[in-house]
C-alpha cells in the first residue's frame, strides 16, 4: 500500500516557501550511520559512545577517542545519502529549504542540500585542542585501530581533536545564531529523526511554535518533542520526506 502524507502535513509543505528542516541522528540511520543509542560493534562494542564523546574522555586517553572518531569518519565515508537526504535537496528546487542539523556527518551536503548550521560540529573539521587552529582534511585509516595518536599542530604542538561538540561543551555561537535566524524567517519547520533530548537544539521547535510557525515532526517513535509540535507523522526520513517533497513540488 502506498504511503500518503497526512492531509494537513501535505498542505503545509505545498504552500511553504521558507522551510527549515531540523535533523537528528534518525535522519542518517537509514544510511547505515549508527545513532548514539545503538550498540557499538567490533573493536568498540565494549565502549559506551556517550562516554567517549566528552572532554573528560579526551583528556584521559586522546589516542582512544581519536581512533574512535576516525572509525566513525570512515563509516560515514562509506555511507551514502538516503532517499530522505535526496528528497530535501529536491524540495529546495521549489522552495528555500534550509537544513539545521545536529548530525556531524556530511550526508546532507553530499545530497546537494544547503546546510545552514551544523549545531554539533563536523567529523571532517578537526582542530587543535590547544590553539584551535583548523587542520586540513585527515583521511581515516583503511584498517581501524583501538588507539591512534592524533596528528600534532604545526603552530603550537597541540593535538588534532575531532571538530565536534562533545557532551558538556557549549554550542559554537555562529552556527547557533544562524539556526535562530533561519527559524525566525521560516513559514514551516520540519523536525526529522531527533529524539529531542539534547539542548539547546531541542528547543528550536518550541521557539518556532511560539512565533506562530507551524511545526511538523517526522519520526517513527514518540519523542520528547512530540508534545511541542503541531503535526506528527509517524514514518521514517527515507520513507516520508520523498513524499513530502513531492507534495511541495
Amino acid at each position: 500500500m502506498a504511503l500518503d502524507a497526512p492531509t494537513e502535513v501535505a498542505d503545509l509543505a505545498r504552500h511553504a516557501r521558507n522551510v527549515v528542516v531540523l535533523t537528528g541522528a534518525g535522519m542518517s540511520a537509514e544510511s547505515g550511520v549508527p545513532t548514539f543509542r545503538d550498540a557499538q560493534t567490533g573493536l568498540w562494542e565494549q565502549y559506551d559512545a556517550t562516554a567517549l564523546a566528552t572532554p573528560r574522555a579526551w583528556n584521559a586517553d586522546p589516542d582512544l577517542v581519536w581512533a574512535w572518531y576516525q572509525w566513525r569518519s570512515a563509516l560515514v565515508r562509506r555511507a551514502a545519502p538516503n532517499a530522505g537526504h535526496r528528497a530535501l535537496a529536491d524540495w529546495s528546487r521549489g522552495a528555500d529549504v534550509r537544513i539545521v542539523t545536529q548530525n556531524v556527518d556530511d550526508l546532507h551536503e553530499r545530497a546537494g542540500s544547503n546546510v545552514v548550521a551544523h549545531l554539533h560540529g563536523s567529523l571532517f573539521a578537526p582542530r587543535c585542542d590547544r590553539c584551535g587552529q583548523p587542520f586540513d582534511q585527515i583521511d581515516p585509516p583503511d584498517e581501524p585501530a583501538e588507539r591512534t595518536p592524533p596528528p600534532r599542530c604545526d603552530s603550537c604542538g597541540g593535538a588534532a581533536r575531532p571538530g565536534v561538540v562533545w557532551f558538556g561543551e557549549a554550542l559554537p555561537e555562529e552556527p547557533w545564531e544562524r539556526a535562530l535566524a533561519a527559524i525566525a524567517n521560516a513559514d514551516l519547520v520540519v523536525v526529522v529523526g531527533t529524539s529531542g533530548v539534547v539542548y539547546p537544539a531541542a528547543g528550536l521547535p518550541s521557539l518556532a511554535r511560539e512565533a506562530g510557525v507551524p511545526t511538523i515532526e517526522i519520526n517513527p517513535d514518540v519523542t520528547d518533542l512530540t508534545e511541542q509540535v503541531d503535526h506528527i507523522w509517524r514514518t521514517t526520513a527515507a520513507r516520508g520526506l520523498p513524499i513530502l517533497a513531492a507534495c511541495a513540488n
